[in-house]
């Protein structure tokens, strides 16, 4: 995690608070550009919270399989998990001596055709750097270790996140890996987010004809879509802002630059920035009009909605109350959401469900 300096808080929203009861503080406004978008009401607020799952050290990434379960994996034991919707866990055997120690595990993404491929895509640290790779998951053990995608450097900010949206191909989040620069040279796979099939190669349509679907990124952490297929960003600035983004392929987001709102031809400005006391935000979700991103210093679940082209206002939730969040996941079938807690200590991390009302 990069180092941020002190800022000022938001400011709280006028009027707004929601039940103690129900474990919400007081909503809290975000800095951001101004758009004609439904705010949240208690309607359509978190409504409730509960530990689905506990024991955990540094679980990064949540990915569905087809029978309802989830395979879950801690960053730094490189141990993947399969669970149940009860919160029931058993660890999946793996044959992958590429997962050394002192290397991450961060993204995991379970094909779309996995009752076909049985697939489940992880993107890793390594000898050589980061990796995209594949392995087979038959339900019992991962086998058949493949490498798909080399060349991502490795820093302190690496992004990770990897998720196949709605077109079937496997998007992927790059940190910058602590060289700025990079994230403007469309030649370097660092501060992009990447398209790709599922194979590795890129995927058709892509802006430049290679992996790069957008550049100018910083530390991207978390990738969702909204209902009508946009892509979403939640990107970790430096000492000033953090951002959601709308991602447009080809795109140029800014980095270095600038840090929040460019005001700059040729570079695209955030729907909505917060102050890095408030955010740090990592992974996303699209539920209920709405996107949610989980926030590591802010220790907090923002709730964004959407409509049309823009984002709304910000709201926070739970602050405080459960440290570090690092990963949000809409729950299959269900109005609900799954939440990651982050470093909370030896054992002690926790897999967290939202219902949505």
């Amino acid at each position: 995690m990069h180092t941020v300096m002190p800022s000022r808080r938001t400011t709280i929203r006028a009027g707004a608070a929601v039940a103690a009861a129900a474990g919400l503080l007081v909503p809290l406004t975000a800095t951001g550009n101004a758009a004609q978008v439904p705010s949240a009401s208690a309607a359509m607020a978190p409504s409730g919270i509960r530990t689905i799952s506990s024991g955990w050290n540094n679980p990064w990434g949540v990915s569905w399989l087809p029978d309802g379960s989830a395979l879950i994996n801690e960053r730094d034991s490189r141990k993947i998990f399969k669970v149940t919707r009860s919160g029931a866990r058993t660890q999946v055997p793996t044959d992958v001596t590429a997962f050394r120690s002192g290397d991450s595990l961060l993204g995991i993404a379970v094909s779309p055709d996995w009752r076909q491929d049985h697939h489940v895509f992880v993107y890793h640290g390594a000898k050589d750097g980061i990796r995209v790779a594949r392995m087979t998951y038959d339900g019992a053990r991962l086998t058949g270790y493949k490498k798909l995608v080399t060349g991502i450097k490795r820093g302190l900010h690496n992004g990770g996140r990897i998720k196949f949206g709605p077109d079937g191909f496997l998007y992927v989040t790059t940190g910058d890996a602590d060289k700025a620069g990079d994230a403007q040279d469309r030649n370097s796979l660092n501060g992009k987010i990447l398209r790709m099939t599922k194979d590795g190669r890129p995927a058709p349509g892509n802006p430049f004809g290679t992996l790069v679907y957008s550049y100018g990124h910083r530390n991207p952490e978390g990738i969702a879509w909204d209902a009508q297929g946009r892509l979403w960003e939640t990107e970790i600035g430096n000492s000033t802002f953090d951002e959601l983004n709308r991602i447009r392929p080809g795109g140029n987001y800014g980095w270095p630059a600038c840090e929040g709102t460019c005001a700059k031809a040729g570079l695209t400005d955030p729907e909505r920035k917060w102050h890095p006391a408030d955010a740090v935000p990592s992974g996303l979700a699209h539920a209920d009009g709405a996107l949610y991103a989980a926030a590591l210093r802010g220790q907090r679940l923002w709730r964004v909605p959407v409509a049309g082209l823009h984002a709304g206002t910000p709201v926070a939730y739970y602050t405080k109350g459960f440290g570090r969040l690092r990963d949000v996941v809409k729950v299959p079938g269900r109005n609900a959401l799954w939440i990651t807690t982050d470093k909370a200590g030896k054992n002690a991390d926790r897999v967290l469900q939202v219902e949505l009302k």
